[in-house]
């Protein structure tokens, strides 16, 4: 299916801004982003769509289905494809990384905790906090050289 099929099928028109967000999300290295990141993006293109642009098209395309939204301790949306399996993220406080995992005990553990305490689980999400590999090798070699 096109990126034009798969937006007519949700009931969106297949316009420039939708089609080079969507390609933003489909083709690109960071997975979860900000809207301020697909503008960003959009900007290294010279592409002509407007920050206000981008975050009306994040919005529809939630809506219908196609991205997911979580709001971290940031405060800042994060966007990401929604491709129907479920994960759960660490978040680096540091750099703002996001990471997805996931763990099958994890989700048994939950489902069994839940069964226990009367409740019927629809759905849930899972942020751990914390810093990512990379800041915590940058934090190791700040204290090493006292140079940061």
């Amino acid at each position: 299916m096109t990126n034009i099929d798969e937006l007519k099928s949700t009931g969106l028109k297949a316009t420039l801004p939708r089609l080079k967000i969507l390609e933003i999300f489909q083709k690109g290295t960071q997975r979860h982003m900000t809207a301020e990141d697909v503008f960003r993006v959009l900007l290294e293109e010279r592409s002509d769509v407007g920050l206000a642009t981008v975050y009306r098209v994040l919005t529809q395309f939630e809506q219908a289905g196609l991205l997911m939204r979580s709001n971290f301790e940031s405060g800042k949306a994060v966007y990401e494809l929604d491709q129907g399996q479920h994960h759960d993220h660490f978040v680096c406080t540091q750099c703002g990384k996001v990471e997805e995992f996931y763990d099958a005990e994890i989700e048994k553990r939950q489902q069994a905790i839940a069964k226990t305490k009367g409740w019927l689980v629809h759905d849930h999400a899972m942020a751990l906090y914390g810093e990512c590999a990379l800041c915590v090798a940058k934090q190791a070699v700040c204290e090493r050289s006292e140079q940061c």
